[in-house]
């Protein structure tokens, strides 16, 4: 969940860039490799065995062992029941999505599949047998260099098998017409509110973590952390002061910058349109939180007050429209050679 939460914005500007747009299918084939990935790591290196209780395994370096021991399932007359064989068919099969994965929304073929086949599979096996990379004294989890052939097998399989996808839906390859304007909607604005949300979250975390960390180790002040008020100071401040900063530069938040999105015209020169735009942002949220207490809470007041307009004005135009009386297009061009012109919503 955590790893979602820090690439979805990444993964929004990319998709406005490259595609024009997000698409139901598309999205839910990144979900599908986040997932996978995460099910990948899980399955070959959890559960984490107690370092008290330890068991020590060993290794696999005899290459083709896992032919040879399905060929004596074989001979004993259950070829596709046995454990040696269910394992082999599994290692294979583990790393087909991953091939499917390149090929799909890499765009890339068999050489980039067989690499990186080959490359996560030892990334994994040696985990394994590092125990860790050292966290734990020995391995926990066996290390079977045959497994490094049947999961490259798998993943070359997988780019096979991805071939049936046409042409035109592969790849991160800049999609014809996805630089052109195209009608602003409701749900492309929460999906950049929700960029703005998420990337000024992460950013006050990780300078109050940041502020937290420096207090404990390198100002030795105790009483400071456990406090934590110039975490929250720090951490409030520093989203502030970013979405100003980018918002006087382009008149536009973080989020509408992902999604392609910008209030343009109305009554207000543009300085003062742009100080709107901050002042009905989530940079002004946090900017709010910095009151001292109880006038702090204006902060939560201000963000009911956007979460609603947002909902019910017209196509999301929400309280930045409200303020600056501006519109919300989109900040591409209308078509290629117009570098003028935008779709607008009203």
């Amino acid at each position: 969940m955590a790893i979602g939460v820090l690439l979805f914005v990444p993964f929004v500007a990319l998709s406005y860039r490259r595609r024009g747009g997000l698409t139901f299918g598309r999205s839910l084939l990144w979900i599908a490799a986040l997932i996978y990935f995460c099910a990948i790591w899980t399955y070959t290196l959890f559960p984490l065995p107690d370092p008290d209780h330890l068991v020590c395994v060993g290794t696999n370096t005899d290459l083709w062992q896992a032919v040879r021991d399905v060929e004596g399932a074989r001979d004993r007359g259950r070829p596709f029941t046995d454990p040696a064989t269910l394992q082999l068919a599994l290692n294979v099969l583990l790393f087909v999505p991953l091939g499917v994965f390149i090929r799909v929304l890499g765009g890339r073929g068999l050489p980039t599949a067989l690499i990186a086949g080959a490359g996560v599979s030892l990334f994994v096996e040696t985990t394994q047998v590092t125990g860790m990379w050292w966290i734990y004294d020995c391995a926990y989890r066996v290390f079977d260099v045959d497994d490094l052939v049947t999961n490259t097998a798998g993943a070359v399989l997988g780019s096979i098998m991805a071939l049936v996808v046409p042409r035109r839906m592969r790849g991160m390859s800049k999609r014809p017409g996805s630089d052109v304007a195209s009608p602003v909607s409701k749900s492309r604005r929460i999906v950049g509110v929700w960029c703005d949300v998420l990337a000024a979250a992460m950013l006050s975390a990780l300078v109050s973590v940041s502020v937290q960390l420096w207090l404990e180790y390198v100002v030795d002040d105790r009483a400071a952390v456990l406090s934590g008020e110039l975490a929250a100071v720090v951490g409030g401040a520093v989203p502030a002061v970013v979405w100003l900063v980018v918002i006087a530069g382009t008149g536009r938040s973080i989020g509408d910058l992902c999604v392609e999105l910008e209030y343009r015209g109305g009554p207000l020169p543009v300085a003062l349109l742009r100080v709107v735009r901050f002042c009905s942002s989530i940079g002004m949220y946090y900017a709010l939180t910095l009151l001292p207490d109880p006038y702090d809470a204006a902060a939560w007041g201000f963000a009911a007050i956007a979460l609603i307009l947002l909902v019910f004005s017209r196509h999301g135009k929400g309280l930045p429209s409200l303020l600056s009386g501006a519109s919300l297009v989109d900040s591409r061009p209308d078509s290629p050679a117009d570098d003028g012109a935008s779709v607008t919503q009203q």
